[in-house]
């Protein structure tokens, strides 16, 4: 049986962490994701990230629990995921030629040790000048209704870029790889051990 568990049901996220070689049961949780009155951005994401590996906390002891949120800021607004192709194209006719930031919480909760580890990582995107028909064939063809920033970077929404910037791409597919390997053997899971 795994000792690490994915509390995500997105499979962006399980490629991500299959990266890594170490054997991993997943579960959804679910969670409210409203944010709170006056709430933070980086506060939101790290809340989410904990209570996420925090739901499946009873039905997984002794294991290491990742949880993971995400959120595109845009001119300070916090834009969730768009649900529909509408919304999808309003968003990527306001990002064209602008940046957009992503903030992502990542949070480990060992449930065997009762420690927990809770950070966020953060990914700009400085998306090109955009056409009309662009935006209507992208999302036409990728249908990114069930992500934040209306795009998903492990796809086409590559074409939509002027150029990336931040310290882990795997940080705007959901998942930054590079700190939770550093969580990881700090909670004695070594990747490459």
């Amino acid at each position: 049986m795994p000792r690490l568990v994915l509390a995500s049901g997105s499979r962006w996220r399980r490629q991500l962490l299959d990266r890594l070689e170490i054997p991993f049961a997943w579960q959804s949780p679910d969670i409210d994701e409203t944010p709170h009155p006056d709430e933070e951005p980086i506060a939101l994401v790290q809340r989410l990230a904990l209570t996420k590996a925090q739901r499946l906390a009873e039905a997984w002891p002794d294991h290491l629990i990742i949880g993971s949120d995400q959120v595109a800021l845009f001119e300070g607004e916090i834009l969730g995921k768009p649900g529909d192709a509408a919304t999808a194209r309003a968003n990527l006719t306001r990002f064209s030629g602008q940046r957009v930031r992503f903030l992502t919480g990542l949070a480990l909760l060992d449930t065997r040790q009762d420690r927990q580890w809770v950070t966020h990582e953060t990914y700009d995107v400085a998306f090109r000048r955009l056409g009309d028909e662009e935006i209507a064939r992208y999302v036409e063809k990728e249908k990114p209704l069930d992500s934040a920033g209306s795009f998903r970077m492990e796809g086409l929404g590559i074409a939509l870029f002027e150029r990336l910037e931040g310290d882990d791409p795997n940080t705007l597919i959901g998942l930054p790889l590079i700190r939770l390997c550093a969580m990881l053997r700090e909670a004695g899971l070594d990747p490459l051990g």
